[in-house]
């Protein structure tokens, strides 16, 4: 059964060859989501045509598809933050502008929540299709991650997650890097709500080049990762009060 609304948003950095078929994929498979819906592309300070491949698909889907511009780059935390606060529905999805996932798999995150009720639904790479260097990264982070933060989840980093709105009421974030969607996580942890997990396929990248394993990227990801947990040992209120606030009202 579709859900009443969801917002949907894609965090985008020069993916200028991925937006057509993204958009197209999302438009496709959004009648079996929701009743009513939108699609939300954060362009990221992209230096290829991103924003003007995404200016055309705006004009040519007026009301359904919107476009969140940054005059410079904020990295993936800070393009996440624009898609959550542009986010006008009662449900909020994303996934990556890469194409590393299709916006059809979504139905099973959908599946989950309307079966138990989860106010969080995140997916799980059911096979990555990533290099074996890379695969070992993201499995040493989660294991830090339920080492450090007690946060256990299978794929930390998955870009494929729903949320009910009323879940992030409330919620700070202070990463704008690589380490947001892990201390997202966390923060809903620590504040009680239930996170559900599903598997998803995977797919490779066809286009446009990956960033998230820039050395700029992971050294501020684990500074980030320890400056949130050395505040949570001094004073975890206010650690949890420190940050911006997700959602305006």
């Amino acid at each position: 059964m579709p859900l009443n609304e969801l917002s949907l948003f894609f965090p985008c950095h020069n993916e200028a060859e991925n937006l057509e078929a993204l958009v197209a994929d999302a438009l496709a498979a959004l009648p079996s989501l929701a009743t009513t819906y939108e699609v939300i592309l954060v362009d990221d300070g992209s230096r290829d045509a991103t924003a003007v491949v995404a200016e055309h698909l705006v004009q040519r889907h007026p009301g359904v598809v919107r476009l969140v511009r940054h005059a410079v780059n904020r990295g993936y935390g800070g393009a996440l933050r624009s898609g959550f606060a542009a986010a006008r529905y009662a449900n909020l999805a994303y996934t990556d502008g890469d194409r590393q996932f299709r916006i059809a798999d979504l139905g099973r995150l959908v599946a989950q929540a309307e079966s138990d009720g989860a106010a969080v639904v995140i997916g799980y790479r059911i096979k990555r299709a990533d290099p074996l260097l890379r695969t070992i990264y993201a499995s040493l982070y989660r294991i830090a991650n339920g080492v450090w933060f007690g946060l256990r989840v299978r794929d930390v980093d998955c870009a494929a997650k729903l949320f009910r709105r009323e879940a992030l009421g409330g919620i700070r974030v202070r990463s704008n890097g690589a380490f947001f969607s892990a201390e997202l996580l966390i923060r809903l942890q620590i504040a009680g709500v239930r996170i559900a997990e599903v598997g998803v396929p995977h797919y490779p990248r066809t286009a446009g080049a990956p960033t998230g394993a820039r050395l700029s990227v992971i050294t501020q990801a684990i500074r980030d990762f320890w400056r949130l947990r050395l505040q949570i040992w001094i004073s975890q209120d206010r650690a949890l009060a420190e940050g911006e606030r997700l959602l305006a009202d």
